[in-house]
């Protein structure tokens, strides 16, 4: 469970998001470093930055193919850039998409992402501060602005670099005085854990973490019609544009096709074209390989015999380089050569409709849960419906629907969070989906309903991300009909684990929220009893344990209950325990004796025997214990409705490490919410929804609870 710091710590941060904390005028300082300060500090101090929260060494390059002891880290040395030439620079003459080569690191996805962001400088500079130098006021520490699932963090590296031989180990700029790329990918790597964990990816991943757009992918092989209008509009817009061929196998990974294009490689797309060609017109794309050196062969390939039949000027204009990794080819060509297309639009607006309308943008913060809030996809109907669910309400169809059809255009983005990280413990990404169903009408204009299992197996999805699929994003692009609808986050499995972020972006307004429970609780009145309503076998039971003052302490509560526990067979339990003893002595005891009288017990007693009913009843395959789902239902028809966080504090107390809930967790539990209901109900007398209390009165809550 999570501790009171730690609790109080994300309602603090939650407060600083409201007030804007993360956008990118106010980003967030990454592990509490403060870039102005630590330099500050060091140009006082007369020394160059050590940054302590990646220490230059083995952990910050890898866990197994780059892992203390392995082949490629053998010999690598960290330097300074003043160490490797003796004018370093940060940017030369400004930064360019030719300027950046790849080293030892499979991160190609990450420097198209690079060599895109240099198309568009006012972008660059978002990513990649001004006034950054090796010369005024250089204190051995710099600083990148990087997107990280719906939040913009800074982050503070040294320029600690990896080299071997005295040449650096990964990115590399083309101009060897200079070191703004080298040190923007070790900013990535710092984000991600180390430099291994950036080995293998998309390129949409780069490109959303540079802009904070929002990613779609193509299928080239099966493309929409108007496709080169889409590419030259996305360029157009200033979009980033990445492509690279599959591999059908192992073997092709990054193996050179006879035109001298790279399978499983990630290249840029830099420009879009119509040339005059023989009197007719012909459409040509530009394509930049990270690489530098591997390229295009065909036709319109550096050199090729088609330049010589257009307008010498033209040629000038399109400024024909050799050898850079950079190569013009016939768009006819592109599509039969690549299969894949990613497009990261920098603004929502920027999507493949041609109204310049601005998209409604809607980002939430979800997290899937074991046992609580990680269902599973739809063929786990058990457990389906305890993932998070998110309502939108789809107010005006599109301006111009392209066909008869009345309906809402909306793109969903479902993003996991820090995955990457998880690769050093063996982790990596979950398979991740959603889908789109519509609200039932006795649902519609509520907020606070989470819909149930039964719901789910009587209604079809209306649309859902057209597969799961092992990437950091899942996106899709939805048209229906105005009306309020729900989108079902999920990871493929149930019982996996993890943070996401779920992007909503409508064409028109829309008004968007996460579905889930109003906190409350339906508390009978304190039952009213006396001595005399007590049968006399309970009065005698309850005598020989209290002896003759007739009030029982915490432990004889302890052996009485568990005497009790043990005739019901049917239930699986370790007995109650200490605390969970001193929790009802707690809630029942009036007098503040922390003893029970006879009454006081027979009420505890009443409502154990009015749990153990309820017990039974959601037990469903009558194993003993409930599962933590079983559980959700059970607290309700307790009367109590608590929403996903809650859900996820109850199951991580109260279930044990196979998601089950034996009956005296469960009597906790209920005893447990009972007790902090009825206090806040005590303090809050008018019904505001607002409890005031003191430090006193806060102390005695929370070190008798």
């Amino acid at each position: 469970m999570m501790p009171f710091g730690g609790m109080a710590a994300r309602l603090q941060r939650d407060r600083l998001r409201a007030e804007g904390l993360g956008q990118h005028n106010n980003a967030i300082k990454y592990l509490n470093q403060d870039y102005e300060a630590l330099k500050q500090q060091c140009i006082e101090s007369g020394t160059l930055f050590r940054d302590p929260q990646f220490p230059a060494g083995p952990s910050a390059l890898g866990f197994k193919e780059l892992g203390p002891h392995s082949s490629k880290t053998r010999g690598v040395e960290w330097k300074r850039p003043s160490e490797l030439v003796d004018d370093p620079q940060f940017i030369v003459g400004g930064a360019t998409r030719t300027d950046i080569c790849q080293g030892a690191l499979g991160d190609c996805w990450l420097l198209a992402a690079i060599g895109s962001l240099t198309l568009n400088e006012e972008l660059l500079h978002r990513v990649v501060p001004h006034g950054q130098s090796f010369q005024e006021d250089y204190a051995g520490i710099f600083h990148f602005q990087i997107w990280q699932f719906g939040e913009w963090v800074d982050v503070v590296v040294d320029d600690q670099l990896p080299t071997k031989d005295g040449e650096l180990l990964f990115v590399h700029s083309a101009e060897c005085t200079e070191f703004w790329s080298a040190l923007l990918e070790k900013a990535y790597a710092k984000l991600n854990g180390c430099y291994e964990s950036l080995s293998g990816g998309s390129t949409t991943e780069g490109f959303e973490d540079f802009t904070g757009g929002v990613a779609e992918m193509y299928d080239l092989k099966r493309p929409p019609r108007n496709m080169g209008h889409i590419i030259r509009k996305a360029l157009e817009r200033g979009s980033l544009l990445g492509c690279s061929i599959d591999i059908t196998s192992a073997f092709d990974m990054e193996a050179v096709t006879f035109k001298k294009l790279v399978k499983g490689h990630a290249y840029s797309v830099t420009a879009f074209r119509d040339v005059n060609y023989r009197g007719q017109q012909e459409q040509l794309i530009r394509i930049r390989n990270p690489w530098g050196q591997v390229e295009w062969t065909g036709a319109w390939s550096d050199g090729s015999s088609e330049w010589n039949s257009i307008d010498p000027d033209e040629r000038e204009e399109l400024q024909l380089k050799m050898e850079d990794g950079e190569f013009w080819m016939s768009f006819r060509d592109f599509m039969r050569e690549f299969s894949r297309l990613e497009i990261c639009n920098l603004t929502p607006d920027a999507l493949t409709k041609d109204e310049l309308s601005r998209w409604h943008t809607q980002v939430f913060e979800g997290t899937w849960r074991r046992g609580s809030t990680a269902g599973g996809c739809r063929n786990h109907p058990a457990t389906f419906w305890i993932n998070p669910q998110f309502k939108i309400k789809l107010l005006e169809e599109d301006d111009d629907p392209g066909d008869d059809e009345v309906a809402c255009s909306f793109l969903v983005a479902l993003m996991q969070k820090h995955r990457r990280r998880e690769r050093r413990v063996g982790g990596d990404m979950h398979t991740i989906g959603f889908a789109v169903y519509e609200v039932p009408e006795e649902a519609q204009g509520m907020q606070n309903v989470h819909l149930k299992k039964d719901f789910f197996l009587r209604n079809q999805s209306r649309a859902r991300s057209e597969t799961f699929i092992n990437l950091r994003e899942v996106s899709n692009q939805i048209r229906l009909p105005p009306g309020e609808y729900i989108i079902v986050p999920s990871t493929f499995e149930p019982h996996k684990e993890a943070d996401f972020v779920l992007r909503v972006f409508t064409e028109k307004q829309s008004d968007t929220a996460e579905l889930d429970e109003e906190i409350s609780a339906d508390l009978a009145d304190e039952e009213e009893i006396t001595e005399d309503d007590i049968e006399d076998s309970f009065k005698n039971m309850f005598q020989q344990l209290a002896g003759e003052d007739m009030e029982i302490s915490v432990f004889e509560l302890r052996t009485i209950l568990n005497r009790v526990i043990a005739r019901h067979k049917d239930l699986k339990t370790d007995g109650f325990s200490l605390d969970s003893c001193r929790n009802m002595v707690n809630l029942m005891d009036k007098d503040g004796s922390a003893r029970l009288g006879l009454v006081e017990f027979q009420i505890l007693w009443n409502k154990i025997r009015s749990w153990l009913t309820i017990f039974r009843q959601y037990d469903l395959d009558k194993s003993g214990t409930m599962s933590s789902y079983e559980m959700r239902m059970a607290l309700e028809s307790a009367g109590f409705k608590l929403n996903n966080k809650l859900h996820q504090v109850v199951v991580a107390r109260y279930a044990d490490d196979d998601m089950g809930v034996d009956f005296d967790n469960f009597v906790c539990c209920l005893l447990k919410l009972e007790t902090m209901f009825r206090f806040f109900h005590s303090m809050d007398s008018e019904g505001t929804g607002t409890a005031v209390m003191n430090l006193s009165e806060w102390l005695l809550l929370t070190m008798c609870g």
